[in-house]
């Protein structure tokens, strides 16, 4: 084999080498840098976002705690409610009854038991509110009648039949009422 024929065979990489220079695409370092660098930020986009999910979901599940909880209060609430109706029945009873000593001792005694469980009630925030004279407003009244009558101004509270309830701000119930309206001989 002549040296001409040995130079031929030699490989391409043996040549290229002997001269110390590459020509070819840069290193794998550079690629793996630029490639790490993108999915950093990818990564820490997603860790942002699920950052911030989280704090929708703790808001979100707090909410839903506090709205079970007063969900449940009203549900114990409600079932209260009648005997503060009866109370109020008792009490209306007592007052046009003829007996004055025992009608007073009724009342008084009465008035005692009210007293005690309003004082509960408004230990879990529930408190009546005052219907009679208001204008109607069907967001807190319930109508199941209109009464005539010049003794308030037509379109009010002319009488309530049942007090209604707020817990906080919350309507528990509402009031159930008579609304005025003007005598049928007077100008309406």
């Amino acid at each position: 084999m002549s040296t001409q024929d040995q130079h031929e065979q030699a490989p391409p990489a043996a040549t290229a080498g002997a001269a110390g220079v590459s020509s070819g695409p840069p290193g794998p370092e550079a690629a793996d840098v630029a490639k790490l660098t993108a999915e950093k930020g990818e990564l820490n986009d997603r860790l942002l976002r699920l950052a911030a999910e989280f704090e929708n979901y703790k808001r979100r599940t707090r909410k839903e705690q506090d709205d079970a909880a007063v969900r449940a209060t009203e549900s114990v609430l409600k079932e209260m409610l009648p005997v503060m109706d009866n109370l109020d029945r008792a009490m209306q009873a007592a007052k046009s009854g003829d007996g004055a000593s025992a009608g007073n001792a009724l009342v008084e005694g009465v008035q005692m038991v009210q007293k005690q469980f309003l004082g509960a009630l408004e230990k879990f925030q529930v408190k009546p509110f005052d219907a009679e004279g208001q204008p109607f407003d069907p967001q807190v009244h319930e109508a199941v009648s209109q009464l005539e009558t010049d003794k308030v101004p037509p379109g009010s509270v002319a009488s309530v039949f049942q007090r209604g309830y707020r817990i906080g701000a919350r309507l528990l119930r509402p009031a159930l009422v008579a609304v005025a309206k003007a005598p049928a001989g007077l100008p309406h």
